[in-house]
């Protein structure tokens, strides 16, 4: 098997927790300050082609103005867990705000498109 088709036929799924971790979290802390900075192009810079198409500029730039948590997001966050399903791990956080009082849950999405780790989805509720 070439290398290529290596890359291609890995599964994010058959990873151990703490590589999934080792994945997920710098690619968290991107989303997190480019959020904060309101920077649409390093916002989605990780994101499957799909999930892109699905976050255009409009929606996001819209939630950006918008949400005072889209934009105050803390760099501290607790990692919560990991749930499998298919070709995809959904990694869970902790998340607070500089701004507002309480906690939400971060979840990322991800998987190998291209053979590479990308954001099939992220959402903070």
């Amino acid at each position: 098997m070439s290398v290529v088709e290596e890359a291609l036929a890995m599964n994010i799924v058959e990873k151990t927790d703490t590589e999934i971790r080792q994945l997920a979290e710098p690619l968290w802390r991107d989303l997190l300050k480019s959020s904060n900075e309101g920077k649409y192009g390093e916002f989605v810079q990780k994101f499957s082609r799909s999930f892109a198409l699905a976050m255009n500029q409009v929606t996001v730039n819209h939630q950006f103005a918008n949400s005072e948590l889209a934009r105050n997001l803390s760099d501290h966050f607790d990692y919560l867990g990991i749930i499998r399903r298919g070709e995809h791990v959904t990694v869970l956080y902790r998340q607070r705000s500089t701004k507002k009082p309480g906690e939400w849950l971060g979840r990322l999405v991800l998987g190998y498109e291209d053979g590479e780790v990308r954001i099939f989805a992220a959402s903070i509720f």
